[in-house]
């Protein structure tokens, strides 16, 4: 029996993929390599579009001029990001100094837990609380969040300087994309990819934003009704973690019922807790987002997850925050070229990226004002 002659690739198409391989491996050393000084760039970024964004919806909204939208908007983002800072150490800060006022109550508490667990499991013997805490180095974790508590603050005073010089290279904008683009129809393709990437991000925002405070006012309404303490701090981290894909909702929904357990002696209060949270995550996930959601949010659920395992691993939490942003920042990217847009359909949801899509509807390309985000 002949044996069939093997496919043959092209080689310029073998070439290229390998040189494909060889800078997306290159590029992900680099990024991480330069992670200190790339995260709080990114971040900076990431708040450079909300700014735009803030600005163009007070504009719509309001009718104040370009100049006085962009100061309000720029103030409100800024005044906002620091006001988050600051309601996390401080609710951090209380949290933890009225835990010490209950300290006498919650080694007990949890022994009995373990207790009523283990009768439940069929264990004869169960550790203690005490045990257990013998067990951790809690000098060395109470050292780790110092240190990280520290690279927060440090973190953004950094994202400030960054986010001050992007808002005065704004100026130049136009002309760089001149220089780099002379050509009228290239610099139209180039400027309208940048308004699909912006679309994309702000896309997610606004959907991240609204589903979560709507998350949040059921959530604090059901602490309150429970009698949770600190109701007010686990709202607001439920609202930050949301938009981490999947462990944002692994958080939201078990954190509180699980200090619940320690708080009160009964366990029906963290039993509401937890059958409560987790309805109000399932509606707001499977009802309410996805028809949020626009054609600029097709991803496939895999490639977030990966995004969030690798950019997690790369940056941190930072990463983890900006894992879903990124990731339909490389869908617009990628969608736009031809010899890229099978990365683009691998991405998506459904397999037809919406740059793909609308490509083949839309007009002839026409001219796009870049973004001012911030004050002229």
């Amino acid at each position: 029996m002949a044996m069939k002659a093997p496919i043959t690739l092209p080689t310029s198409s073998v070439a290229r993929n390998a040189l494909v391989a060889i800078a997306v491996v290159a590029t992900g050393a680099a990024v991480y390599w330069l992670r200190d000084i790339l995260t709080p760039l990114a971040m900076a970024i990431f708040l450079l579009i909300m700014i735009d964004g803030v600005k163009r919806f007070i504009e719509e909204r309001t009718g104040i001029p370009h100049r006085f939208a962009g100061t309000a908007a720029l103030i409100l983002v800024v005044v906002l990001f620091f006001a988050s800072i600051w309601v996390i150490v401080n609710g951090a800060a209380g949290f933890f100094s009225e835990a010490n006022g209950v300290t006498s109550r919650i080694g007990p508490r949890i022994d009995q837990i373990l207790i009523d667990g283990a009768r439940v499991l069929g264990v004869e013997t169960v550790p203690t609380a005490a045990e257990l805490m013998n067990q951790l180095d809690l000098r060395s974790y109470l050292a780790d969040a110092a240190l990280q508590a520290q690279g927060v603050l440090t973190g953004a005073f950094f994202v400030m300087i960054y986010l001050a010089f992007l808002i005065a290279s704004q100026s130049g904008f136009r002309r760089k994309i001149v220089g780099m683009f002379p050509d009228r129809t290239a610099r139209g393709e180039a400027l309208e990819v940048f308004e699909r990437v912006r679309g994309g991000v702000e896309g997610y925002l606004w959907v991240q934003t609204v589903t979560g405070a709507m998350i949040c006012a059921a959530a604090w309404l059901l602490m309150r009704a429970v009698g949770l303490q600190n109701a007010e701090f686990w709202t607001f981290v439920i609202f930050i973690v949301g938009f981490i894909p999947v462990l944002g909702g692994a958080v939201a929904g078990l954190a509180p019922p699980l200090f619940a357990l320690v708080q009160f002696e009964s366990y029906w209060p963290a039993v509401i807790l937890l059958v409560g949270l987790q309805i109000i995550l399932f509606i707001s996930g499977n009802l309410i987002q996805p028809r949020m959601q626009g054609d600029n949010q097709n991803i496939d659920p895999v490639v977030v997850l990966l995004s969030l395992a690798f950019w997690g691993k790369i940056w941190g939490v930072v990463g983890m925050f900006l894992s879903t942003p990124l990731a339909v920042m490389a869908m617009a990217i990628l969608a736009e070229f031809k010899g890229s847009r099978w990365m683009a359909i691998l991405l998506s949801g459904d397999g037809e990226p919406y740059a793909d899509s609308e490509a083949t509807k839309a007009p002839p390309r026409r001219r796009v004002n870049p973004p001012q985000a911030g004050p002229d």
